[in-house]
């Protein structure tokens, strides 16, 4: 049987047709990346989220999307900052209860920062203020192209060599990276692009978006970790 892998989704104002409300939202290149590793893609909506639900699940990917909430980690936001704190607290009730099973888990962008917030670190809030800061993000929709660089060692050097080219679009980056978090990937200007949690089945924070590119590998390692 296929595993089951969660993917967290956006609540936002959609139109399609004669409709324009509330949505469930996802870009269909997670679920395909997720089915085409061999997985079975189960859509987590913003407020559905449970430990009951986890625990139906093989595995759990923390999709990208809006900024965390800076009451999170005690700060005020800034004027470029536009949390969602509906879906922050969905996502951090399912990552807990994933982290307490070792469930296998990809967290991209967003769900990098979430991550590293959940476990007690905080975020740089807007990276255009952060003098010698790259672009890591072109414009609204558009991916920034970028090499950064692995850990050797590392997971993500095990699976995509010492120097992959990766598909950027963020605004914030980690600040304080939690202890337990341990940083294995780098962009030119510094900043950290991925995080891994040593000790478990299958723990990766990658600050690009896989998905977008079209690179199943960090898929198939997670569904693997998940069989």
């Amino acid at each position: 049987m296929r595993p089951l892998i969660g993917i967290t989704t956006y609540r936002e104002q959609a139109r399609w047709g004669a409709w324009d409300v509330p949505a469930i939202l996802l870009p269909a290149s997670y679920a395909d990346a997720v089915a085409g590793s061999g997985g079975g893609p189960v859509l987590l909506p913003t407020g559905a989220g449970t430990a009951e639900v986890v625990a139906r699940l093989d595995g759990l990917i923390l999709a990208g999307g809006a900024d965390v909430d800076p009451a999170r980690y005690g700060s005020d936001p800034g004027p470029n900052t536009v949390p969602r704190p509906e879906r922050d607290a969905t996502e951090l009730a399912v990552l807990q209860a994933a982290l307490t099973r070792d469930l296998p888990l990809l967290a991209i962008c967003r769900g990098m920062q979430l991550l590293n917030v959940a476990l007690g670190g905080d975020l740089v809030q807007h990276l255009p203020d952060v003098p010698g800061a790259g672009t890591h993000q072109l414009a609204p929709g558009l991916f920034a192209r970028r090499q950064v660089r692995t850990a050797p060692g590392s997971v993500l050097d095990r699976l995509l060599g010492p120097a992959p080219a990766v598909d950027c679009h963020h605004h914030q980056s980690l600040g304080r990276i939690a202890a337990g978090l341990t940083p294995s990937a780098w962009a030119e200007d510094g900043v950290v692009e991925a995080v891994e949690v040593a000790g478990r089945r299958f723990c990766v924070g990658v600050q690009w978006h896989p998905e977008a590119g079209a690179d199943p590998r960090l898929f198939a390692a997670l569904v693997e970790a998940a069989r």
